[in-house]
């Protein structure tokens, strides 16, 4: 059996879609932290079990008769190394064989943030026993095209990379990464550093908006705390806004940048473009 954590975020119903093509759905478990919002995965044929990183009472009969399971990371930033210990403590006592974590690009290296709680997870699957496998995941060509829309009313795009290159990929590209990697048997002690076949700037990406919409979009950059402020503004949570903005800077110095094309090695196809993502963001 093979089980999918997070099966209800964006990525792992991705992945649930994904991992069908090569398994039967009576070997998938969706392990939820609300079963009743995932009527559509229990429609697939997969099974559903209730799986909450913070309630570790509810995680070990969620991998009872597990043989592999895709540990996706969690979406509480600053939870996350807690939440993940649970998983694969949990792990370790339901026997499951092998994990497969959704890390961060050169996680080992980022200067990102987000690095440490990642850092912190892939030495706790070292520290377990169990085989594992890093699926060390860039940067969401969405994560930008969700900016889109403010973009377009106000005709700049803000940010703080810089000349900082992103090599982006689309969710589904990463989803069906970890489709490929939790669905092979040989793939204990691999370490993937995930990334669009392409990079570009902020600017190119804005310049990009522009052409597509018909539409004047400029990009502006700001200082670190300049572009936290203007996400507060903007109504996001300070948390987010400063995990935002600290990752920007870490683009800047090249920590969402990876040219070794493994993504679309692993998937057997290129990545998705960005202007594709762009186009579709546009459409909706």
């Amino acid at each position: 059996m093979i089980a999918i954590t997070g099966a209800t975020g964006q990525l792992g119903r991705l992945v649930i879609n994904e991992l069908l093509k090569k398994v039967p759905a009576g070997e998938v478990i969706a392990a939820v932290r609300s079963p009743e919002k995932a009527a559509d995965l229990a429609a697939l044929g997969v099974t559903l079990r209730t799986a909450d990183y913070s309630q570790p009472e509810t995680l070990k009969s969620a991998f009872a008769g597990v043989d592999k399971l895709l540990l996706i990371s969690s979406s509480e930033v600053g939870q996350r190394e807690a939440q993940h210990k649970a998983v694969i403590e949990a792990a370790k006592a339901a026997g499951v064989g092998f994990i497969a974590y959704t890390s961060l690009l050169h996680a080992d290296t980022s200067p990102l943030g987000l690095g440490v709680e990642h850092r912190a997870t892939e030495a706790q699957l070292k520290a377990s026993g169990i085989p594992f496998a890093l699926l060390r995941n860039g940067w969401y060509t969405e994560n930008y095209a969700a900016s889109i829309p403010p973009a377009l009313a106000h005709h700049v795009f803000i940010g703080a990379v810089g000349e900082g290159r992103i090599s982006s990929a689309a969710r589904a590209d990463y989803a069906a990464a970890a489709a490929e990697v939790i669905s092979r048997d040989d793939q204990a002690g691999k370490i993937y550093e995930l990334a669009g076949d392409e990079s570009y700037s902020l600017a190119e990406f804005a310049a990009e908006i522009a052409q597509q919409s018909g539409e004047k979009v400029d990009y502006i950059n700001l200082p670190q705390a300049e572009f936290a402020a203007a996400l507060k503004g903007a109504g996001l949570p300070d948390g987010l806004a400063e995990m935002l903005a600290d990752s920007d800077a870490g683009a800047e110095q090249g920590g969402l940048f990876d040219n070794s094309k493994t993504l679309s090695k692993l998937i057997g196809r290129a990545t998705t473009p960005y202007a594709d993502v762009i186009k579709a963001a546009l459409a909706k």
